[in-house]
Order: structure tokens, then sequence, then C-alpha cells
């Protein structure tokens, strides 16, 4: 018997993703054919608009994880989300005042080169390493989080268990085709196209939602509203709850400093920006549109909410890729499944070449002696790109799916260390103090307590003491991982310090 998943995806929905996948390949691939050396790979010789820069920091931060499971926490939940993002903004800001002017001081490739420059180069690898293992890790759930709309598609004709590492395998070596070609240039320029065909995709499930109720979206927000799907507003301080106004604000603010100030990931993007101001614009102005995005998406969740009623899934995940290949007519359901795998592509792509510029720049460099304009170290970030491409790959076909929703999951692992990190950068900027003994003790414990806080609840039958942190929400793991990191660096300081070299 024909699968009438698989029947709906026609010739016209294959002939629209070969379509597109080719032609974002492509450009990939044209846009890395003029690289004259490791500067031009890793930050596209400084010379993108900043509007280009902008939608590239949306794209890498509302791609296949926003299109995905966003949908999945309002179908669940309500709007409490957008307080989160909220926060965002906040963060953004005071990113663009406080670390972007230090960023632009000199010729910086990597955020943790500016850790060098006020502590020491032992401080720059330590947290170089840090950021290495946390972003494959995340990226590792991006991946997997959009193999699932491909492994429904090919579900039918492939074994169950085969499917999602399939469609793992085919993300993975797509991307690293034009990823070790492409460069900074490739992943800002795809991302552009990519995020205009994704938001088309949501605004058409919103259109099609609507016009299958009776009642358009009217009787669906009618309803919604009846049902609470609509708050927004969450002023209860609960440790456990994620959104509320304070993890929002505070929570989010923090996340967002980390995630934008510090992660090499959305840095290297600020630092291929014609000049600070440019910089700076992109990077408050993108706070704004991704709030939009996350309404759209969210609002595409409440709808599907209306939409399939009592309805089970096996996790939040599921519900809008569910929609897509069940509800979206032919030519467009291509065009989405194509601008959801494009989207990771995409993210993908720059996760890859940000993990390259660290490892090139942070470590191979230092350790080598050799420098930046030597034309060897162009050849050897595309094989360190390379190499973390398969290896990013590897890690998303040994995930296993939750009942959690990916995003969560994702944002999960980047704040598990994110508040060591701006913990190290916030010391160094407040505490004149602070040497790189202090800086590495700070972000060392702050990073090994928020392992215990993370992971309370399956140590807490070994380590009773750890039960009153069993199951703090999320947002909040930044603003303590950062507290604990520039509190224990501002402590170390006052220790007694070693003779200095003769």
């Amino acid at each position: 018997m024909t699968d009438p998943t698989m029947a709906r995806f026609g010739w016209l929905d294959l002939g629209v993703l070969v379509a597109y996948l080719a032609g974002t390949t492509w450009l990939g691939l044209r846009l890395g054919a003029t690289q004259k050396d490791a500067r031009d790979y890793f930050v596209a010789d400084r010379a993108i608009p900043w509007w280009a820069v902008c939608f590239s920091i949306v794209a890498s931060e509302t791609s296949a994880l926003t299109f995905i499971s966003i949908p999945g926490l309002s179908w669940a939940g309500n709007l409490g989300f957008l307080q989160v993002v909220a926060g965002y903004i906040l963060g953004r800001i005071v990113v663009a005042r406080v670390l972007l002017p230090r960023y632009f001081q000199g010729e910086i490739v990597t955020a943790y080169a500016l850790l060098e420059t006020r502590f020491g180069p032992e401080t720059r690898r330590f947290t170089s390493v840090v950021f290495l293992v946390t972003r494959a890790m995340a990226d590792a759930v991006r991946v997997f989080a959009t193999a699932i709309p491909v492994a429904l598609i090919i579900g039918p004709v492939v074994p169950r268990e085969w499917s999602m590492p399939l469609a793992v395998l085919v993300l993975g070596l797509l991307t690293v085709l034009y990823t070790y070609r492409g460069g900074m240039r490739a992943v800002v320029w795809t991302e552009l196209v990519q995020a205009g065909v994704y938001v088309t995709g949501g605004l058409a499930a919103l259109a099609l939602i609507g016009a299958a109720q009776p009642d358009g979206w009217g009787g669906i927000l009618a309803k919604a509203g009846d049902a609470g799907k609509l708050a927004m507003l969450e002023f209860s301080l609960v440790k456990t709850q994620p959104h509320n106004v304070w993890a929002g604000l505070l929570g989010g603010g923090f996340l967002a400093m980390a995630s934008h100030g510090t992660d090499q990931l959305i840095v290297q993007r600020l630092l291929s920006s014609r000049s600070l101001a440019d910089a700076q614009k992109a990077l408050v102005t993108s706070g704004f549109i991704v709030f939009a995005q996350f309404t759209l998406f969210l609002l595409v969740g409440v709808g599907l909410w209306a939409t399939y009623g009592d309805r089970t899934f096996s996790a939040p995940d599921q519900v809008f890729p569910t929609f897509i290949v069940e509800s979206m007519p032919n030519g467009l359901l291509g065009l989405v499944l194509a601008a959801i795998v494009a989207a990771t592509m995409s993210t993908h792509a720059g996760t890859i070449n940000a993990l390259a510029a660290a490892t090139t720049h942070d470590l191979y460099l230092p350790l080598t002696g050799r420098s930046a304009d030597d034309p060897r170290t162009l050849r050897t970030g595309k094989l360190f790109a390379l190499l973390w491409g398969v290896g990013l790959t590897l890690g998303a076909l040994l995930f296993k799916e939750q009942g959690t929703p990916v995003v969560v999951i994702a944002l999960s692992i980047a704040s598990f260390t994110y508040g060591g990190l701006l913990g190290g950068f916030l010391l160094g900027i407040v505490w004149p103090r602070a040497r790189q003994r202090d800086a590495i003790a700070g972000i060392a414990t702050g990073i090994g307590v928020m392992a215990l806080v993370v992971f309370a609840k399956q140590l807490s039958g070994v380590l009773p003491a750890l039960a009153p942190f069993v199951g703090i929400a999320w947002p909040w793991y930044v603003l303590i991982g950062t507290a604990i990191t520039v509190t224990t660096g501002v402590l170390v300081s006052f220790l007694p310090r070693g003779a200095p070299a003769a």
C-alpha cells in the first residue's frame, strides 16, 4: 500500500528540492572561488555590508530549529517564549556598546583573541577549547532536528531505523561539500536566500492554517485566547518556569550577551562587517527582526494546536513537520522542505567555519608559530573545516530523539558553558586586578558548577546536596554561571601570587 505522505511528495516537489539544493550549493562554491588568504576565508576580508551581516545573524539564530521546534513550544504551551526573545534584544544592546568596540580595536579574527590581550595566551586557548566542545555538541543537535522532516519523507521507502541516519548523512555531506571551499562570504550570502525562503514558508503555513478553519484566524485566535494559548507575560518567579518575565529579560539578556558577544559563530559574522558602526547596527537590528520571526512561528504553533485538536505526537518537534508533509500543496511542500534543509546547511556551514577559525587561529597558529598570512594557513584552515564537518555529522548520528523540544536541548547545551565564557569577558572589563590565573580559575569554576546544576536531577541520588538545583529553568544558566565565574575570579585575585620570573 502506498503511503499518502510519500504519494503527496511528487515530481514537482522533488524538482524544487533538488533545484534549490543544487542552487545554494553552487552559490556557496561560486562565492568561495576568489579567496586569497585565511582572513578572507574566515571573515570575508571585512567587506560584508551591515544589512547582509544582520540577516546572516538572523538566519543563523532562527534557521531550522526555529522552523521546526518553536511552533512546538506554543502548540504545547503559549506565547511565553517571547519574554526570552525580548531579553535577547537587551543583551544585544549591551554587547554592541561594551564588547564590539573592543573587537574592532585590532585585526582580531576570533572572539578569544580579545582575552589574550587582556589575560594571556593560555586564557585564549582555554576558552577557545570550551567554545569548540560546546558549539560542536549544539550543532550536532541542529543537524538532527533538520533531519526530522527529511526522515518523514523517506520513511515509507526506507526502514524506520535507517531513515534518520540517512537524512543526517545527506545533510552533513552536502554541507561539507560547499563549506570546505565557500568560507564566510559563502555562509553570509547563502543565508540571505535561505532566510527569505523559510520566512515565506512560515507565512504560507499561516495562510494554509487559517484557510482550513471555518472561521479563519479570527476563530483560531478566539479559541486560543479562551484556552490561554495567547498568554505572553508571566510575572511569577518560579525557578522551574523558563518562560516568565524575570527569566526572560534577565536570563534571555545574559544568554544573548554570551551568544552574541562570546560565541565565535556570531562574533565571526560581526567581524566580517566593514566597520564598528556597521557591526553595531547589524547586531541591534537583528534582535527586532528575530522577535518578529519568533512571533510568526509561535503563531504557527497556535494554529497547529487548533488544527490538530487532541491528536498526539511523540514529541513537540514532530508537529510542524507533520503539517508540512500532510497539508502543504505540491511545489510549496518541496520548497519548504528545501528551506528547512538549506537553512540548516547554512547554519551548519557557519558553525564549521567558526570551529575551523578558532582551531586555526587560537590553537594551530600559536603552537606552530606561523602567521595568518602564510599560504599554508588557508590550506590548513580548510582542512580543519573538513574535519569538523565530518565530526559534526557523526555527532548528529549519535543523538537520540527525546521528548524535550530540540530547541530547548540546543539552548541548554549552549547555556552550559556560556556563563563561564561571558564571565571571563566581564571579569576582564570590570575587575582590573584580575590576571590570567584568576580568569582561568573563574571560568573553570563557573563551568564546573554549571555541570552540577545542569545534571542535578541525574546526580541528586548520589549527591543529595544538589536537590535544590533540580529543575532550574535553562534561561537562568548563563546568569548563574556568569555570577559564579566573576565572583570566583575576584576572590582568587586576592590570593598571593607566585614570584615573577627572573
